[in-house]
């Protein structure tokens, strides 16, 4: 069985990411990209599906963890008696191909080890052959070919194994290489040099660039690096989680594929990135995000591959058992094929976001942004599925008319604002339509709040977010009885669910019910208390999230209040740019809110 998400630390080189447990084992490996097939899979599992453990031989090892300073750099110390080792995880920076990096340190007595390398290609599904070459081990299947490097002979089993024991004492190190080759590719030269410290390096230079100095530097600095691990070097691209089917709820069905890049996430990723000073990431995400929209806008989806994909088929993987028997385990996203107007605003915005930090304008954007305008015009008023992928009827989501209003709003500024053309003033015309459509079918004047679609009841964590685009501000009394209405009904244990799951509604989207709390959306509640003057209430709530966080600092999608335990993909990028952008608003240091506010003047007073 896998360890619980808190017992793991993720370790990557910007193409691809793995996670390793506590124990040592490395229980979740995708190469050689992050969409790739697992050579690792026991995350899903068991260990017949994959893993590579290295720790001290035998029980009674306490054991403690950390990254090393700033960095990707995992750092695992087993303690008993009065021996002391550690083990030091690590992937470098990819040049030309994945290296997994284990590095045993002795510190005290001489303490027994041992490694146990089991790959399992196709998430678990395929057995490689081994082929011995002295120091060096191939294990071969098809298109994959992993080489492992050791400083002691490899010798494999019958059952598909290499084990290796061996000692370390006070001063010795010993170091295993982990590579990935295609057949064109051939063996990979053995690794020379100190890889752990050049790794360490790479990532402290730059985490240094980071301008963020207030009171949560840590916290946020650790977002930062988990951010930028989960960025596809080639492309761009920012994964929404480095791992697929992790449950929403244990033993539930609502396991999905998180290894793709989510439209919804633009503009938060973009202002994290922005506010945080790392201009060259944010404009890397911008112009992954024009290639990948590229086309007609009617054909724009609500996510991608890492370069862009658009065909992403679900398929169930039937031979894994799934995450403590959470089933079934998916690869590919149908969702990909939904519709939800809110991505159109979301890129708006991000664009715009660009725009007004200074980066560079791109060629195409003015232009796909004149293109979805003129589509979204003709389409607002029709039904999608809103921003958590309802995979039941299409609904008027009132989120995602809030969305289709900030798109028009962004088109008005940048005629007004940037001097670009347009026919700014239908598109005033259109925002001030929008926005009166919402306060009409979307708004509950009897219980002042707005509702998750119009004509509904009930009240949907997205709404928290129209201040931070501007709809209305904060302190308007129907975001105050909105805010009030999603403690009333969304919060549950101190933590704000997506919406409502009770009893009496034992299906939701199609899906039986049943999630744990959605940790941006926590955040977005913190942010509320923040705009609406009330720092203190939302420090406090902003500290108990982080609370949350493991021992080296990540967090997943969702957290299960009655098992209290992190539950979801795992680490989840939104959950840490929601944190990133809390804790600068805290601060003040917020460089693209107020941009992102002032759309706020062209709302009206309800008649």
């Amino acid at each position: 069985m896998s360890a619980p998400l808190e017992d793991y630390a993720l370790i990557g080189d910007t193409y691809t990411a793995g996670l390793v447990s506590r124990s040592g084992s490395m229980d979740w490996l995708c190469l050689p990209r992050f969409d790739s097939g697992a050579c690792f899979a026991r995350l899903l599992g068991g260990e017949r599906h994959g893993h590579w453990s290295l720790a001290p031989y035998g029980d009674g090892w306490s054991v403690t963890r950390r990254y090393l300073t700033d960095s990707l750099v995992l750092e695992t110390t087993f303690r008993q008696a009065g021996d002391e080792v550690r083990v030091l995880d690590c992937m470098p920076v990819r040049n030309d191909r994945p290296d997994v990096t284990r590095r045993v340190e002795g510190v005290r007595g001489r303490v027994p080890m041992r490694s146990c390398f089991v790959p399992r290609f196709d998430y678990g599904s395929i057995v490689p052959w081994f082929r011995p070459d002295n120091r060096r081990l191939h294990a071969v299947a098809g298109p994959d070919h992993l080489t492992l490097d050791s400083e002691f002979p490899l010798e494999p089993t019958d059952d598909g194994r290499a084990v290796t024991h061996f000692q370390v004492g006070p001063g010795d190190a010993v170091e295993f290489h982990l590579g990935w080759n295609s057949r064109e590719y051939g063996s990979p030269p053995r690794p020379g040099g100190d890889i752990v410290s050049a790794t360490r390096r790479w990532w402290q230079e730059w985490a240094s660039h980071c301008r963020y100095q207030g009171r949560y530097r840590e916290a946020v600095v650790r977002s930062l690096i988990t951010l930028k691990a989960l960025t596809y070097a080639p492309t761009g691209g920012i994964i929404a989680a480095p791992t697929t089917s992790l449950p929403e709820q244990l033993g539930g069905v609502r396991n999905w594929d998180y290894r793709h890049c989510w439209i919804r996430d633009a503009t938060f990723t973009l202002l994290a990135l922005l506010d945080s000073g790392y201009e060259s990431e944010a404009r890397a995400w911008r112009e992954w995000l024009l290639r990948a929209v590229a086309g007609e806008p009617e054909q724009m989806q609500i996510l991608y591959g890492i370069d862009g994909t658009r065909r992403l088929p679900e398929l169930e993987l039937d031979w894994l058992p799934g995450y403590e028997n959470s089933r079934p385990v998916r690869i590919g996203n149908d969702a990909a094929r939904q519709h939800q107007w809110d991505v159109y605003g979301e890129l708006m915005d991000a664009l715009h976001q660009a725009r007004h930090a200074g980066i560079p304008p791109a060629e195409d954007a003015w232009r796909v942004q004149r293109k979805l305008m003129d589509f979204l015009e003709g389409h607002w008023r029709e039904p999608d599925s809103g921003i958590w992928e309802m995979r039941g009827p299409r609904r008027h989501f009132t989120h995602s008319k809030a969305m289709a209003w900030a798109a028009a709003d962004r088109a008005v500024k940048a005629v007004e604002d940037f001097g670009l053309h347009g026919p700014v003033d239908r598109w005033k015309r259109l925002r001030a339509q929008i926005f009166d459509d919402i306060c009409d079918k979307g708004y509950d004047p009897g219980r002042n709040t707005f509702t998750q679609h119009y004509g509904s009841t009930t009240v949907d964590a997205a709404l928290l977010t129209l201040p931070g685009i501007g709809f209305l501000p904060a302190q308007d009394e129907r975001m105050r009885g909105t805010v009030r209405a999603v403690e009333e009904e969304l919060l549950s244990g101190g933590f704000v669910q997506r919406y409502a799951m009770t009893d009496r509604t034992p299906h939701v989207d199609g899906l039986p019910q049943g999630e744990g709390a959605f940790l941006p959306c926590t955040f977005w509640l913190a942010d509320c208390y923040i705009q609406q003057g009330d720092t203190a209430r939302g420090r406090a709530l902003f500290e108990r999230l982080l609370g949350l966080r493991n021992d080296v600092g990540l967090l997943s999608e969702e957290y299960d209040i009655r098992a209290e335990r992190l539950v979801g993909n795992f680490p989840q990028a939104l959950s840490h740019i929601a944190l990133i952008n809390t804790a600068t608003g805290l601060d003040g240091h917020r460089s693209g809110q107020g941009s992102r506010q002032d759309g706020a003047s062209a709302g009206r007073s309800m008649r």
